[in-house]
């Protein structure tokens, strides 16, 4: 399982990282998406599957030499941050109440975990809607030709939620 964003489905799904183990022979799990650390990711399987993946990774010159600091940081933010994946939950279903009562808001796919994807349509493109909203100070990404993406993650306060939620009313 690439576990890119496991973590996010895990807590939004109120299940537990066991049974997603018991699903998998194996699985990658990324630190750094949701859980705030500045690198890394675990690789999760049977004791073969990690001795050949050690294997593979020294074949291709992969490794680091004093890598501590960094397993430090990946151990913070699973000691630290994973109960607060909700928050993040939380923030991005805040500002889908917001978005869904604009009527230059189309479809807004279902809001389960940070991500927030959603049609722009009337009087702004996704690309005008981004460029609004970066004038302000908040980003957002243009992702096809009618949609826009949000992600909120550690780094958003609920002062940023709420400044979001201001200057998408105040469109």
């Amino acid at each position: 399982l690439d576990g890119a964003r496991l973590c996010n489905a895990i807590v939004a799904k109120k299940e537990s990282a066991q049974e997603y183990g018991q699903l998998f022979d194996s699985i990658s799990l990324c630190l750094n998406k949701g859980l705030g650390c500045p690198a890394g990711s675990l690789l999760i399987g049977n004791a073969e599957f990690i001795r050949k993946a050690r294997r593979v990774r020294k074949v291709f010159g992969g490794g680091m030499r004093q890598a501590g600091y960094l397993a430090a940081a990946g151990i913070y933010a699973l000691d630290h941050h994973w109960d607060r994946l909700a928050k993040d939950h939380y923030h991005a279903d805040q500002i889908r109440q917001a978005l869904q009562e604009k009527d230059f808001v189309g479809n807004i796919l279902p809001v389960e975990t940070n991500i927030l994807i959603f049609e722009v349509a009337g009087r702004f493109t996704p690309q005008s809607f981004k460029q609004k909203l970066e004038e302000q100070g908040i980003k957002v990404m243009a992702i096809s030709p009618t949609q826009v993406r949000m992600v909120t993650h550690l780094e958003i306060t609920e002062d940023m939620v709420e400044r979001t939620i201001e200057v998408i009313s105040g469109l």
